[in-house]
């Protein structure tokens, strides 16, 4: 047994100098010091000796297993410092390296255009306003002055929800809402996201708008023209110019479409203007006195004005988008240019 013991103690010594990983030594842990391993077999025959023997071959056993255990101990640390070594190594840094500046994220640009226009009628004394994207028909159109046969209650234009509920086809409802709590004088701006059933190079089914409303005592449509001008050149520069042309909205009467020189051309013709010189921005008009009635205001006394643009369409002539439908690709070549 003696000579098993010495047998197992040069083995296993031999064999540590070739242990190269800690899951190496584990293994060879386990062949002799494990429950059935060689050194574990060895000791367990020690009961066979004679009492003599015993006590001889006992010692010498328990030398060889602290030997053994030291060894182990040893090439367990040596395996440690190794890899603590090489993992210094692997993480260096260079600190004579250039930095690397991190990424910053930016605003959207329909996010940042959203955010210029509320500045703009901010300093002009409006007062920013929210209200909930899923409404009623009657906040959405019959408030709204919109008859029951009027096209854009069509299914083709508006996604209709359950119970009479429907994603708001534009941000118009929250003026409803805000004569409802407020008396007059009311100057808000309502910017938001509205839905429609639309997608081409102009429209996309969710698009945001900020519509505006002042609403006060013999409120003029010259007054109207004022705000516009001075938002379309505080937006688009000083040169700009405006143009008003008659239109129909059921909630404003009598309304009108305004445009502004061509962004690209300056007002000379070309491609972006279809050689006209001007495009069209926004919607607005004087509010209509069945609206005030819908909210109880007396419309012989009370008058203002309501406009409506949409915030991709001010995107594209400010940053030159041919393509609405670009804001919403996700490129990430596009988006970080602005």
């Amino acid at each position: 047994m003696k000579a098993e013991l010495e047998a197992i103690q040069t083995e296993v010594l031999e064999q540590l100098k070739q242990i190269a990983s800690s899951d190496e030594l584990e293994t060879l842990r386990i062949t002799y010091f494990g429950r059935n391993g060689k050194l574990t077999d060895v000791m367990k025959g020690m009961g066979s000796l004679s009492k003599e023997e015993r006590p001889i071959v006992g010692k010498f056993a328990n030398d060889v297993r602290a030997t053994l255990t030291e060894a182990f101990e040893k090439t367990k640390t040596a395996l440690e410092s190794q890899q603590q070594e090489q993992q210094l190594k692997d993480e260096a840094i260079d600190i004579t390296l250039p930095g690397r500046k991190p990424a910053y994220g930016k605003a959207h640009p329909v996010i940042q255009t959203l955010e210029r226009i509320e500045t703009i009628f901010t300093r002009m004394g409006f007062q920013t306003v929210t209200g909930p994207e899923v409404e009623t028909e009657h906040y959405n159109f019959d408030a709204l002055n919109t008859p029951i046969d009027h096209p854009a209650r069509d299914l083709h234009d508006t996604f209709y929800l359950t119970d009479g509920q429907l994603l708001r086809t534009h941000t118009s409802p929250v003026q409803i809402r805000a004569m409802e709590s407020q008396k007059p004088p009311l100057r808000i701006i309502v910017p938001g996201k509205a839905y429609r059933v639309d997608y081409d190079v102009s429209h996309t089914p969710m698009f945001h708008q900020v519509e505006g409303l002042l609403v006060d005592k013999h409120v003029t449509f010259s007054e109207l023209k004022g705000v516009l001008v001075s938002f379309a050149r505080q937006m688009f520069g000083d040169q700009t110019q405006m143009r008003f042309r008659p239109h129909f909205f059921p909630f404003t009467e009598p309304s009108a479409e305004a445009d502004i020189s061509c962004t690209v051309c300056q007002g000379k013709g070309c491609r972006s203007c279809g050689h006209t010189g001007w495009i069209e921005i926004l919607g607005a008009g004087a509010v209509d006195p069945e609206v005030f009635k819908a909210v109880n205001y007396d419309p012989e006394k009370i008058t203002g004005f309501a406009f409506g643009m949409g915030v991709e369409r001010i995107a594209n002539l400010q940053f030159r988008i041919p393509d609405i439908r670009t804001f919403y690709e996700n490129d990430l070549r596009f988006l970080q240019q602005f």
